[in-house]
């Protein structure tokens, strides 16, 4: 199994994550310093990352959980901010989050320890779309909805099509659903500073076609089996 695909399947997250673990030198083979992505791992090798014998996992776990507004999407902080670690029961603790929500933003995360689904899930190239509820102040027109669904410029480059829906228009904020196949770092808040318009709140309600729900903020449920077959399918 090559490196990569291994230390993903020991829940050490994406195999782009792995990747650069094995680029950074922090993975072993019996005693030796892998640096090779090709690098193949056999039956009876023994791989440490920064020390630490890995092994796959096979217990593995998948959580929804509804991230509130004021929690960081890590596993830890330097800064001391509550992250989704911190707020996990304690048998769910050791699971990592597929993808981010950005500090000021709440909603759908999935928690796993399966690394192939992270990097299912994660990957550019797969497209998965995910479906969120804005509200943004001031004065909303057609023609900034319409540069949105094209693809607004963000740090001079420009971000795929996507779907943009008027939910709800009163006097001083409007609600919106924005549906994106990108993950790029706080992406619909500077999809929308781009045309002038101020995000207030903002809630991931879907992945793909797998929705929230009535989950309350800063609980979690187990993801149904069901609903991991469909996550796999995607």
């Amino acid at each position: 199994m090559r490196i990569n695909k291994y230390l993903a399947s020991c829940g050490l997250g994406s195999r782009r994550k792995c990747e650069e673990l094995v680029i950074n030198g922090k993975v072993t083979c019996n005693g030796k310093v892998i640096t090779d992505l090709g690098f193949l791992v056999k039956e009876k090798d023994i791989i440490k990352v920064a020390g630490e014998q890995v092994t796959i996992e096979n217990d593995l776990k998948y959580v929804m959980l509804h991230k509130p507004k004021g929690v960081i999407t890590s596993m830890s902080d330097e800064k001391g901010r509550k992250t989704v670690k911190d707020i996990m029961p304690s048998e769910f603790k050791g699971l990592k989050p597929v993808g981010r929500l950005d500090y000021d933003s709440e909603g759908l995360l999935i928690m796993t320890n399966d690394g192939e689904l992270i990097y299912k899930l994660t990957h550019p190239s797969n497209e998965i779309t995910k479906t969120y509820v804005v509200k943004v102040e001031g004065e909303l027109k057609e023609s900034q909805l319409a540069v949105m669904r094209a693809g607004v410029v963000v740090d001079g480059q420009r971000l795929s099509k996507c779907k943009v829906k008027l939910l709800e228009k009163q006097e001083k904020l409007s609600r919106l659903e924005v549906i994106i196949s990108e993950g790029k770092n706080r992406q619909v808040r500077k999809m929308f500073d781009a045309v002038g318009l101020n995000v207030v709140f903002l809630k991931r309600t879907k992945i793909a076609d797998l929705a929230l729900g009535g989950l309350e903020r800063g609980k979690c449920r187990v993801v149904r089996a069901d609903e991991v077959l469909y996550l796999k399918s995607l």
